[in-house]
């Protein structure tokens, strides 16, 4: 462990955190079945990179949940992480609306909040910006060219962090109009949005269209795993040969990936909140 290591994991020491699974529980089953890990699963494991001695609750806000119980216990949290999801935020599921819901409680209570892909469209919504499907194409396991804005590049958030990189993503929708008094970080070709930072009620959000707590080899895996419905039902690609094609070249990509650069946003994020 090198110096610089040691010391960012002696400062984060103690923190308590709320995750929200973005997926149903009948989508985190499909995903184990297959052996691939959930997206939780992969937050907490790229999150013990930084911090092994977190202290995490983890809750689906799919379920009809108890919030008298859970409400007066969220001023507790440190911080809230709110990860992605196979749902689109425009079909107003029940599911749906109860994440929205839960958000907005949230927002009274915990001060930092990190809101990844589907989290950022859940926050987005809930604080009154509009998120509807992308107009430029979709990133399947792998966003380009990353750019950060002046107020991204000055952000502790992306304190270390290249003003443009490649990372993990994987996405059909995208903000198209933000909170009031939103700082938009980082865009790319496909979403203008990639990154915004934004305040309402207690909390300090920071929002992610991508997914720096996600392996490359995870997206592969989720690629291969729904191939059908990439190429019947979004038509993303022609063939399972273009598929495959699109595989070579994230396989590329992790050949000069380097995790503790890719998953930046993680450790800053956990610095500010300590």
């Amino acid at each position: 462990m090198n110096i610089a290591f040691q010391e960012t994991y002696f400062k984060m020491k103690n923190l308590n955190l709320l995750v929200c699974e973005g997926n149903t529980p009948e989508e985190g089953k499909v995903f184990q079945d297959v052996g691939i890990p959930t997206h939780t699963e992969s937050l907490k494991e790229s999150l013990s990179f930084y911090n092994k001695d977190l202290n995490i609750d983890v809750l689906n806000p799919c379920l009809e949940l108890n919030l008298k119980k859970i409400i007066p216990n969220l001023k507790k949290y440190d911080g809230l992480i709110w990860g992605g999801s196979s749902l689109n935020i425009y079909d107003d599921t029940i599911e749906i609306r109860r994440q929205i819901s839960f958000m907005k409680e949230c927002f009274k209570s915990i001060k930092k909040v990190l809101a990844i892909c589907w989290g950022m469209q859940v926050a987005v919504t809930a604080a009154g910006g509009e998120v509807k499907k992308g107009v430029n194409g979709s990133h399947i396991g792998i966003a380009n060219n990353i750019e950060l804005t002046h107020d991204g590049s000055i952000n502790l958030f992306y304190k270390d962090k290249n003003k443009n990189f490649n990372s993990p993503a994987f996405n059909f929708d995208e903000v198209v109009t933000t909170p009031n008094n939103a700082i938009h970080l980082a865009s790319n070709k496909i979403n203008t949005i990639q990154s915004l930072y934004f305040k309402t009620g207690v909390s300090e959000i920071w929002g992610l269209q991508y997914h720096p707590e996600i392996t490359y080899k995870k997206m592969i895996a989720i690629i291969k795993f729904r191939k059908d419905i990439l190429i019947n039902k979004r038509k993303r690609f022609k063939d399972e040969n273009e598929i495959n094609k699109h595989i070579n070249f994230i396989e590329e990509e992790i050949k000069i990936s380097e995790k503790n650069s890719r998953m930046l946003e993680l450790r800053n994020w956990l610095n500010l909140i300590s």
